[in-house]
């Protein structure tokens, strides 16, 4: 249920956002307890709220947290035939333009440029000088530029909105290298609820050591935890042979998720009993704390260019869990720094990737607590309090420059 609309107190801001996230609803929650700023979230998809089919975790499911609950908000009637939010023309909102005209926002925030919908709505505020903030997380790891025609279109693009927050150092660079003055960007940092992944949770340790249990694990083993979709981009097998190789003693690897891939890792489990290796079903949000409590090392192994950011790493770091990631992990620059908050590998080696394995193992072995340290420090710059700072600046440089 949406909330009852703020009294105007200043300037309106309305949000554009394809759906509802387990991500960005506790910050708009935040920002609705913890500032005066008069936004409305315009919903142009319902995915999340009921269980339905992720054709990349191949499992049905909804987030079990509220996610409409706490903020204004609203949804604008999905028309496209075939509505997704992997398509370009899966999200097509016809009503969008009168809604907006209705709330009359003095600046809209669009998260991503991928639908029908956000183009159609970039020229409608064009030609109505409603002054436009991007939010993104693109970067070019691994890439040395992007294709001439994609480049010519971004640097087009970008120069149609007032203003740009960025989430990272890589993120940045990103909207730099595309021509974005260094003036027009604000730092707003991809956060997730501390609240939520609190270490100190009494429910989340009770439910972690019941889990341990679950597993058969002894309470001095190690355990390398991997959650999410267990799919190719996102490098589960090499994870699963490196570990295998290095058969370290007294150390668990655990997978949490679904995906293309299971079964295939399980049936590689399988062939070596000796090495401890378990699975774990998907994991809703309320789960996940208990999850990286579990863990000694949390591992993200992506090849793929399009792991934007990867919040999972937030997670883990909030509950004090180290990480080991590739470099080609979009938040690999602003959180996790090589021996200090946890280890960095080349993505496209595997040799590379069980070498640091293994120096965080042995690390984890005599150096626990002031990595434990270094990762509570690093990711408490990165909260809803940063985000909302970066957020208020660039709403404010975006009405005063309309």
């Amino acid at each position: 249920m949406t909330q009852p609309p703020l009294e105007p107190s200043g300037p309106k801001l309305a949000i554009v956002l394809s759906h509802p996230t387990q991500y960005y609803s506790p910050w708009f929650r935040w920002l609705r307890e913890k500032t005066s700023l008069c936004f409305k979230v315009f919903y142009l998809s319902d995915v999340g709220l009921k269980p339905a089919l992720d054709e990349k975790f191949g499992t049905s499911f909804a987030w079990d947290i509220d996610l409409t609950k706490g903020y204004d908000s609203e949804f604008v009637p999905n028309t496209a035939s075939r509505p997704d939010t992997l398509r370009f023309n899966g999200l097509r909102n016809p009503e969008l333009a009168g809604r907006l005209h209705a709330w009359r926002p003095d600046a809209i925030l669009l998260f991503g440029y991928n639908y029908n919908t956000h183009l159609k709505l970039i020229w409608w505020a064009r030609m109505r000088c409603v002054p436009l903030i991007f939010r993104g997380d693109s970067h070019l790891l691994g890439r040395k530029k992007l294709p001439l025609v994609k480049r010519l279109l971004l640097k087009q693009l970008y120069r149609r909105f007032s203003a740009i927050t960025y989430v990272g150092d890589s993120n940045r660079e990103y909207f730099l290298r595309l021509g974005v003055p260094n003036e027009q960007l604000f730092f707003a940092p991809h956060a997730v609820d501390a609240g939520h992944f609190s270490p100190d949770s009494e429910p989340h340790k009770e439910r972690a050591t019941t889990l341990r249990v679950k597993l058969g694990l002894a309470p001095s083993t190690r355990v390398v935890l991997y959650a999410g979709k267990i799919i190719p981009s996102k490098h589960p097998h090499a994870l699963l042979e490196g570990f295998i190789q290095l058969n370290f003693p007294d150390t668990a690897l655990v997978f949490v998720g679904d995906g293309e891939e299971k079964s295939t890792l399980q049936a590689r489990a399988a062939a070596r009993p000796d090495i401890a290796v378990h699975f774990l079903p998907f994991a809703n949000q309320s789960e996940m704390p208990s999850c990286y409590l579990l863990a000694d090392l949390f591992v993200l192994p992506s090849r793929s260019h399009y792991e934007t950011w990867g919040l999972a790493i937030n997670e883990a770091m909030h509950m004090g869990v180290p990480c080991l990631v590739s470099d080609l992990v979009g938040c690999q620059a602003d959180l996790v720094t090589d021996r200090k908050t946890g280890w960095v590998f080349k993505a496209e080696s595997t040799d590379h990737l069980r070498s640091k394995l293994h120096e965080a193992l042995a690390a984890l072995e005599f150096d626990r607590h002031a990595l434990r340290s270094a990762v509570l420090e690093r990711i408490s710059n990165y909260s809803y309090e940063q985000a909302t700072t970066g957020l208020i600046a660039a709403f404010k440089h975006a009405t005063m420059s309309a």
